[in-house]
């Protein structure tokens, strides 16, 4: 630090928080640590009885906060994201688009574990609307080495392989089959209150719901539905019902006869034990593979279930692998909220 006077601080830096009072409105840090002293400051620090002022003095081969913020949002920051200006050595990243949020969990724990280094960030895999806050980014102190800024990028670089820590990925576009299964809702006797609650879901996203086709107890009808509405150009099928391990429950069975590889049958969420994940290859190459899912009955009634959890990915084109669904069991336990705050809650994480 350096003591200067006022009237020549325009552009220094402030070592350390300055207080204002004026009675009866305000008490409080009215300048920063870290705050550079503009023109127009000037004459509010001489009415606080700030004539001098102790500020940073620049010295070869360290940074000041601001500047190593901005290599820490560097690291951070990927497509479709906003980043804030430098504000009390603090950077916050927002997203430009709705989408799926992912995180490179071993290179944010790299940040985090270098002493006087921090980014704070939202869970991964969480789903986020356009305009939501991401993360933010700080280092500890007021000024840092510079060479320590310089190794923490090549140790974070070395684990992305050069992208960043975060990752926005747009939703696409989903064409949508709907399969019904069970002679209750196929023979009329009851009616079919499970397909309005995946349309809700689905109007969430940019889908189009290209067929619906209600089928008996026969694994082989739901076979030829499924595959009827892939042939119609479904990227997406929804099987509903028969999904527990009763004899008549032949959802699992259909799904696996068209040929789909089943990545899960069973998921340690509450609710969503029964649900059924499979994929099929692409019918032709660059495009994503198609997706079907087997929907527990809870996705009906209960507010969130395992298909809040994966519809975000699937919508982001993100491969959900066995592992993947393995690692929801921490997290996996929705409580019932009387108030739903999903995704800004810990179910799924």
């Amino acid at each position: 630090m350096k003591l200067i006077k006022t009237e020549d601080a325009v552009g220094s830096v402030l070592a350390h928080d300055l207080t204002q009072i004026i009675i009866g409105q305000y008490k409080g840090a009215r300048f920063r640590k870290g705050h550079i002293v503009k023109e127009e400051d000037i004459p509010i620090l001489l009415s606080m009885g700030k004539e001098n002022l102790y500020v940073w003095e620049k010295q070869e081969g360290w940074l000041h906060e601001n500047e190593a913020a901005e290599i820490l949002r560097d690291l951070a920051k990927g497509e479709h994201m906003t980043a804030s200006e430098p504000k009390e050595g603090k950077i916050e990243l927002t997203a430009d688009c709705d989408g799926l949020l992912k995180i490179n969990s071993k290179a944010l724990l790299e940040i985090n574990s270098t002493p006087q280094m921090m980014i704070a960030t939202r869970h991964g895999n969480t789903p986020v609307k356009k305009g939501d806050k991401l993360a933010g980014t700080r280092i500890i102190p007021l000024v840092i080495e510079e060479e320590k800024m310089k190794n923490l990028q090549k140790n974070t670089l070395s684990i992305t392989n050069g992208k960043p820590v975060l990752e926005l990925i747009p939703y696409s576009f989903k064409k949508v089959g709907i399969v019904t299964t069970g002679s209750e809702v196929y023979k009329g006797r009851i009616e079919d209150t499970f397909t309005p609650v995946l349309i809700k879901k689905l109007s969430e996203f940019n889908t189009e719901i290209i067929g619906h086709i209600k089928t008996d107890d026969s694994d082989k009808m739901t076979t030829g539905a499924i595959n009827e509405l892939l042939e119609k150009g479904a990227d997406f099928v929804l099987c509903t019902g028969g999904m527990s391990v009763d004899p008549d429950d032949k959802t699992p069975l259909a799904i696996k006869n068209t040929g789909a590889s089943i990545v899960s049958y069973g998921a340690p969420v509450l609710p969503g034990a029964m649900f059924l994940l499979a994929y099929l290859p692409a019918i032709s190459n660059g495009k994503p593979n198609r997706v079907i899912c087997g929907l527990p009955g809870c996705v009906m009634y209960a507010k969130r279930t395992i298909f809040d959890l994966i519809l975000p990915r699937i919508m982001a084109d993100d491969i959900i692998t066995k592992e993947d669904i393995a690692t929801l069991g921490e997290g996996g336990l929705c409580l019932g909220c009387q108030t739903c705050t999903y995704p800004n809650c810990g179910f799924g994480k």
